[in-house]
């Protein structure tokens, strides 16, 4: 079996990331779902990985810049990750270990240093435990996560993948 090529791989995660932000913007906007905090990092973790995604897409370098392209878009992704597990944990307390609803984070971050922004966004609110929307029985934090486990994939498909003379983007200078 043959692999698509980096490039086409860099594309299709360009894509997801694109039509992740699509759907919770088009949520948000036309739906009225207002983004809770830990929402707004996932969101981040998205725009991390399809932005290097995307520099990767139109740079298409060698091996060694393929694979630096991919770490850097799996932070993204395994922070969106980290996030979305635990909005999805926070979504299946039982309600009475839900903690107590915070500040917004517009007031967080006007106020506190961003380590405790951090913080107390990821220790969460009873905002982020509130389940608002679901497809086909799970959750939009539930989709965030299932999405960037496939992103996930495609970053370790990055990594491990060996690049032979023919495919597209492999040059003698591995950064070019």
């Amino acid at each position: 079996m043959t692999l698509p090529s980096p490039r086409m791989l860099n594309l299709a995660g360009l894509l997801a990331c694109i039509g992740a932000m699509l759907a919770v913007l088009y949520l948000q906007h036309y739906q009225g779902l207002e983004p809770c905090p830990l929402c707004v990092f996932q969101r981040v973790g998205v725009i991390v990985a399809g932005l290097f995604f995307f520099v990767a897409l139109l740079h298409n370098p060698g091996t060694v810049g393929q694979r630096i392209y991919a770490l850097l878009a799996g932070c993204g992704v395994i922070g969106g990750g980290f996030v979305a597990a635990r909005h999805v944990w926070l979504q299946n307390l039982p309600a009475e270990e839900v903690p107590a609803c915070g500040p917004g984070l517009d007031y967080m971050l006007d106020v506190f240093p961003m380590q405790d922004v951090l913080n107390m966004v990821l220790h969460g609110s009873g905002e982020c435990a509130d389940i608002d929307w679901v497809l086909l029985g799970i959750s939009l934090p539930g989709w965030s996560l299932i999405m960037f486990v496939g992103l996930g994939a495609l970053v370790a498909l990055q990594l491990i993948r060996t690049f032979g003379a023919s495919t597209p983007g492999s040059q003698p200078n591995a950064l070019s």
